[in-house]
């Protein structure tokens, strides 16, 4: 959205997470050791790249200002006992983060949990740190959310009337974190209702949880869509043809796929937790229980049974609204 400034976007594959957490900084060096030579004017980075390390290994980043974007922390991810270093994760973040000069985060839980989570880190070290390091963080950061692409609209003749099928989507990845024994829960409690129809979508990878393969399985006669939607203009048709978004999540840091879905008409309904306690009134948030799945599907259907109670949201993470925070920031 800034084409006047030359950009020059470095990255790496997204794959082996432990390795990519741990070793950007080599990695970035091995794959792009001249770009990272030349002069510039300002550094961006994203709070998975080893800021701190990349500048010690290029003494001309030095000698310009950095950004440091947060889409999400390391201290808010739910526990998971097959990840390995999570100590040294989060301690190259907050390394990454006392060497920005200014930080965004893309939402207020994002900020609060980062910050909230380096205290509670530091305050178990034996000594070594900076009186003023929480309070110093704070000050130098801000929140400015990831912008929604422009195509996320309301269809101008979507139906307001009661539908005689009420859409539910839920378009998200298919992974642990996005709740996905939740859903078979609320799936089975849907069977026999005809009113309730899914459109299940979103990331697939190698590696399914249990409950969506079961869903696929057993549950395929109450989707409209079951799978992921690889053409974008199918995907946000379908968006604007849904009532409802659902989320849940256990992790969400802003919630793109829900805003999108917002954007295109449809009434959210999430968990009473993370970043949706900021964005959705509490009519369209269910009770957080995460250790009971069947407890908050119950909780859900009769959400969806009673649509009428749910409330309209605006989104306010359009690129109109936020360009001009994005221009004073790089300014």
């Amino acid at each position: 959205m800034f084409p006047h400034h030359d950009w020059q976007i470095l990255s790496l594959k997204e794959r082996y997470f432990s390795w990519r957490m741990g070793g950007n900084a080599l990695s970035f060096q091995a794959q792009f050791d001249q770009q990272l030579k030349q002069p510039y004017d300002l550094l961006i980075a994203t709070s998975m790249a080893d800021l701190s390390t990349l500048r010690s290994f290029y003494p001309n980043l030095t000698q310009v200002p950095n950004l440091l974007y947060f889409h999400e922390n390391q201290f808010a991810y739910p526990e998971n006992n097959q990840q390995q270093g999570l100590l040294e994760i989060q301690l190259k973040s907050i390394l990454s983060a006392c060497s920005a000069d200014q930080m965004a985060f893309n939402s207020n839980y994002n900020q609060q949990t980062f910050l909230n989570g380096v205290k509670s880190l530091v305050e178990k070290m034996p000594d070594g740190i900076p009186n003023n390091l929480i309070n110093e963080l704070a000050n130098k950061s801000s929140i400015i959310p990831v912008p929604i692409r422009p195509d996320c609209i309301v269809k101008k003749h979507k139906n307001d009337a009661k539908p005689e099928q009420l859409q539910v989507v839920w378009n998200h990845r298919w992974e642990h974190d996005k709740g996905p024994e939740t859903l078979l829960e609320l799936l089975k409690l849907c069977q026999n209702d005809e009113h309730i129809k899914f459109h299940i979508i979103g990331q697939q990878f190698r590696q399914m949880p249990q409950a969506l393969q079961q869903i696929q399985k057993q549950h395929q006669q109450q989707c409209l869509n079951l799978g992921f939607i690889e053409s974008r203009s199918t995907y946000i048709e379908i968006l604007q043809k849904a009532d409802v978004v659902l989320s849940t999540a256990y992790h969400d840091f802003q919630g793109i796929a829900m805003l999108e879905a917002v954007a295109c008409g449809c009434l959210p309904i999430a968990p009473n937790r993370l970043v949706y306690l900021e964005l959705y009134p509490q009519a369209n948030l269910y009770p957080n229980n995460p250790e009971n799945p069947q407890k908050e599907a119950v909780a859900i259907y009769e959400l969806l049974k009673n649509p009428q109670q749910l409330k309209q949201v605006t989104v306010d993470a359009n690129w109109t609204e936020l360009k001009s925070k994005y221009k004073r920031w790089l300014d």
